[in-house]
Formats: C-alpha cells, structure tokens, sequence
C-alpha cells in the first residue's frame, strides 16, 4: 500500500510517500511498525494526538481497519482561516 505523509510529518520522515508492505490489520499497527523501523518514524509517530490519518482519502481513527486500503495518509490537523 501507499503510505503519504504531510506537512512536518514528511519533514521529520523525510519522505512525502513510500510503498509499505505490511501485516497490519489496524492504522494503529501500521503505526507501531513504522515506529520499530528508525528513530525519524518514532519521532514523527511519538504523539498519535498530533496527528489526523486518512485510509483511501476518507478521514479515519487509528483504530480503523487497513485491510484493502490502497493508501494511508497521515497529517497534522488542518486550521481554517
């Protein structure tokens, strides 16, 4: 699947996207993954409550399933103005 980070979740990863092969089953799995790979995935992953995430471009909760996702997108909160 398509991982997509945004915002100061790609600076501190470093990428804006990846392909990720994975036997998550949850956003939240996918996330503790990640986490275990490098240090710059703990850092952009240390505080989930910072963070919005969208499976297939629909806004999500990190509990939601992944199973048949094509892409997970993570990015900080969007401010109106």
């Amino acid at each position: 699947m398509d991982v997509l980070y945004f915002a100061w979740v790609r600076e501190r990863i470093g990428l804006p996207r990846e392909k990720v092969e994975t036997d998550a089953t949850t956003v939240a799995e996918l996330v503790a993954e990640l986490r275990r790979r490098e240090e710059r995935y703990e850092v952009a992953f240390a505080d989930l409550s910072a963070l919005r995430v969208a499976i297939d471009q629909e806004l999500t909760d990190f509990d939601a399933p992944i199973s048949g996702a094509r892409e997970v997108a993570f990015f900080p909160p969007m401010t109106g103005g």
